[in-house]
């Protein structure tokens, strides 16, 4: 079974955060899971101006992502930062290619798992993964989240992202904060949990 792990990331934040969740789907037998970027929309000067890491560099390794290579994932797990509450541009406008897909049903019945990042703790984590579902079931997905037997969304101890929608991070107002351990874990977790779903209905 083939899972796909396609996200955009800017400063670095959910690229941590893709990286953990192929390591929990990873732990699924037969799970074979390939990360894929979303195609950058910024000139590379205003990529700078706005502080963003070097893509060519950091993320150099990862290949871009085509629209054409999602029929062939069993489940697509997309990660996006948050922007006024809802995906980045960058990926609404991959998304927005993908009405081929739609056309001939394409991604019907594949199942689709969400995750993100704000900047602030009530930064609109939520409604960025819920308004990723809206289009994921206008294509037929079957939406995957974090349920709660992940107990780390349960913890009052520290302040963490993570919600039944999915995983989540908080960056930061500069972007200074990384991915936390209770975070990571719960992108882990829901990476195991999409993938453990998928073997069950690839069978």
């Amino acid at each position: 079974m083939k899972i796909l792990v396609v996200y955009y990331s800017m400063y670095g934040h959910i690229h941590r955060m893709a990286e953990a969740v192929c390591e929990g789907a990873r732990e699924v037998s037969g799970a074979n899971v390939e990360m894929r970027r979303v195609p950058e929309t910024l000139p590379q000067d205003v990529l700078v101006k706005m502080g963003a890491v070097d893509v060519q560099n950091t993320f150099s390794h990862i290949p871009t992502c085509k629209v054409d290579e999602l029929p062939d994932a069993d489940a697509i797990i997309f990660g996006t930062p948050t922007r006024f509450g809802n995906m980045c541009g960058q990926m609404r406008q991959f998304l927005d290619a993908t009405g081929q897909l739609w056309a001939k049903g394409a991604l019907v019945g594949k199942i689709g798992s969400v995750f993100a990042s704000s900047a602030t703790q009530h930064g609109g984590q939520e409604s960025t993964i819920l308004s990723f579902h809206i289009t994921l079931l206008h294509q037929g997905f079957i939406i995957v989240g974090l349920p709660y037997t992940f107990q780390g969304q349960m913890r009052i101890d520290e302040i963490s992202g993570g919600s039944p929608y999915g995983a989540s991070t908080i960056a930061g107002g500069q972007g200074e904060r990384m991915p936390s351990e209770n975070e990571l874990a719960a992108a882990r977790f829901q990476g195991k949990h999409v993938a453990t779903i998928t073997s069950r209905l690839a069978k």
